[in-house]
């Protein structure tokens, strides 16, 4: 790893889609410790430690910075895992990273969980104050005071105050400089991605009617409110955030379900519901998860476009009787049976002529079938027969 990237961990397996996790201004990734195994049983689980902070190099960042610059270097993390799109949840700092990236880079984000923070933190001036101060003293009069601005009084996490202690103060001052510029509450109307905001109900850095204000503005996003939860709610109350985390991230299934109905049909899917067995039931959740919750509904190729791909890699690989079903599927996709013969036809160059063959003979079965029960449906019109 250079110095040219965020310090980060990875857990999880490297196939399961990927959730980015941000930390709190002084902490580092140890703020999720008890969250993110938990979610790596599901999700390849990146933590990222801020510049300057944990095992980042202090000089990521420098005076001026932006929040828009933070967002670049966890791009770039991303960009250095082969991670194109990826779910995003974090704390204060980490969380306003989130809510930039769904601003202006919504492309690469397939859901957004804001935790403990903001839209804007209070205006720019006690930001800046603390930059100049942080500069001249260094950060030991703010560890001081950090287990009052984190936690509730009676609990603390040592390593986490250590991380304060050792966070180096000029990129601590720069991370102070971009909250300071920090203020997107005119953008969050633009926000489309699947949105969670998750508040602290004994939060004083950003208390709940922060996160309100953002679930307010953002269309269609959800707020969960924590009692007993100060700033810091992974550490504190890990149990209620990996719940509502949980209940978040796997809105991938559900619309991934929805898809898989729309294009697949209720009958097939009904089947492969009713055959479901404890034994399949992760893979049947794989599926609609990540095959039509994530490839499926991305925007960048249109359910047509998507039908031809499969038809081609279904008749290279002689899967036929998958090739059936996503004959009827492009069907349902809009694909005339010409357009199917076409890229048929296409795959005898390609793929071989046995291959283009023998889809050819299963796609005439699908497309005459169909035209049976088009025809039996045409006998049952009222008046007819």
């Amino acid at each position: 790893m250079t110095s040219e990237l965020l310090n980060h961990r990875t857990d999880g397996p490297a196939s399961a889609p990927p959730l980015l996790l941000g930390p709190s201004l002084g902490t580092s990734y140890a703020l999720w410790d008890t969250v993110a195994p938990e979610l790596s049983i599901t999700h390849r689980v990146v933590r990222w430690d801020l510049p300057g902070h944990g095992g980042s190099a202090a000089d990521l960042i420098g005076p001026g910075a932006t929040v828009g610059d933070l967002a670049d270097l966890v791009l770039a993390l991303a960009d250095s895992l082969g991670i194109e799109r990826f779910a995003y949840a974090g704390v204060s700092l980490g969380g306003a990273v989130g809510l930039h990236l769904a601003v202006h880079h919504p492309e690469r984000l397939t859901s957004l969980a804001v935790i403990c923070s903001s839209a804007h933190f209070d205006g720019a001036g006690p930001w800046q104050e603390r930059a100049e101060r942080v500069r001249r003293e260094g950060l030991g009069w703010l560890v001081e005071s950090a287990e009052a601005r984190w936690f509730t009084p009676g609990f603390t996490v040592p390593q986490l105050l250590r991380d304060h202690r050792n966070a180096d103060p000029g990129a601590y001052a720069a991370c102070c400089d971009a909250l300071a510029a920090f203020d997107l509450r005119d953008s969050l109307d633009a926000i489309t991605v699947p949105t969670l905001l998750v508040a602290g109900r004994q939060d004083p850095a950003t208390p709940p009617a922060h996160l309100r204000e953002i679930a307010d503005a953002v269309p269609g996003a959800a707020l969960v409110e924590i009692p007993g939860a100060s700033h810091l709610a992974p550490a504190q109350c890990p149990e209620a955030v990996l719940t509502a985390l949980r209940a978040h991230l796997g809105g991938g299934a559900k619309r991934g379900m929805a898809v898989r109905r729309e294009v697949l049909g209720d009958e097939h899917v009904d089947r492969a519901q009713a055959r479901q067995t404890p034994f399949t039931a992760r893979f049947q959740d794989f599926i609609s998860r990540y095959a039509w919750g994530e490839i499926w509904t991305d925007p960048t190729l249109t359910r047509r476009e998507r039908s031809m791909i499969t038809l081609t890699a279904l008749v290279a690989h002689g899967h036929h009787d998958e090739l059936a079903m996503h004959v009827r599927a492009a069907r349902r996709n809009g694909l005339t049976p010409e357009e199917i013969g076409a890229v048929l036809l296409q795959t005898a160059v390609y793929c071989g002529v046995p291959a283009a063959n023998s889809a050819f003979a299963t796609a005439q079965r699908v497309l005459t079938e169909e035209d049976e029960e088009d025809e039996g449906d045409e006998d049952k019109t009222p008046g007819r027969g």
